[in-house]
């Protein structure tokens, strides 16, 4: 908080009305210190309220026997008490002060719920905006994709499960002309901690296989589609189960999906 919020929190009034703990005024003693504006703006309220109170230097004391005296004799004139005057005006200052300083504690808890209800808005609203720009990437994301699998030329392999996982399967679409390939693995289990799955292009005869990439945020990214290069002559693609960042070669015993490359 700088300076000038600072002085218009509240809290120099309430520090001026008393009503503040010992390390808040300890608090504002420091920033007074530290500060030449806040030391000033605190004379400036303490000289406010100095002059609503009014002075107390002009009150006589009153003479409570003289008063019983003429109540007793029967004497009804007026009674002058002091500077009846100056009291009045002495007794509705300060009256004003304690209300001033109730008004001013008023208006700082008033002033800390507005802040933290703005808060609170802003942190909505900037959740909002993230949810729908990512609904909107989604939305781009999926239209691009239908396009793409709908395009002419584009080669549709199913990828069954295998002994380490039969209820599993993937697909790939294959466009050789951009050489890429779009791998749906909504069929595949989540990775355990510290494996990650990675996508095979093979040659069958004799069996060569090629790493085309890792199917990295596989638990983040609920679509589970996955764009990557292939520049490969594939014959058919696999999906294994390997260590953090890959492995150059697959693990046939974590083979989760196969699919061979329709001619």
């Amino acid at each position: 908080m700088d300076v000038k919020e600072y002085i218009e929190s509240g809290i120099l009034e309430l520090y001026v009305a008393g009503q503040l703990s010992g390390e808040e005024n300890l608090e504002v003693d420091a920033m007074a210190e530290k500060h030449p504006e806040v030391r000033h703006e605190i004379e400036a309220i303490e000289a406010a309220v100095l002059g609503l109170s009014g002075s107390l230097s002009g009150v006589q004391a009153v003479d409570f026997n003289q008063i019983k005296d003429k109540l007793e004799g029967g004497e009804r004139d007026v009674i002058h008490i002091g500077n009846t005057k100056t009291s009045w005006f002495t007794y509705t200052g300060w009256a004003a002060s304690v209300l001033l300083a109730v008004g001013l504690l008023w208006l700082y808890n008033s002033n800390q719920e507005l802040r933290t209800q703005v808060d609170a808005a802003s942190e909505e609203k900037l959740q909002l905006e993230v949810q729908i720009a990512n609904a909107n990437n989604s939305l781009e994301q999926t239209t691009e994709l239908l396009n793409t699998i709908r395009e002419k030329g584009i080669s549709v392999v199913d990828l069954a499960g295998q002994q380490v996982s039969p209820t599993s399967y993937a697909k790939v679409y294959w466009n050789k002309e951009e050489e890429k390939v779009y791998v749906d693995a909504m069929g595949l289990p989540e990775p355990p901690p510290g494996m990650v799955y990675q996508v095979w292009s093979l040659k069958l005869d004799p069996l060569t296989p090629t790493s085309v990439g890792l199917l990295d945020e596989f638990t983040s990214d609920e679509n589970r589609i996955f764009a990557l290069s292939n520049t490969n002559e594939s014959e058919a693609f696999g999906i294994t189960l390997e260590p953090a960042g890959g492995s150059e070669s697959p693990n046939l015993e974590q083979l989760y999906t196969l699919g061979v490359v329709s001619s």
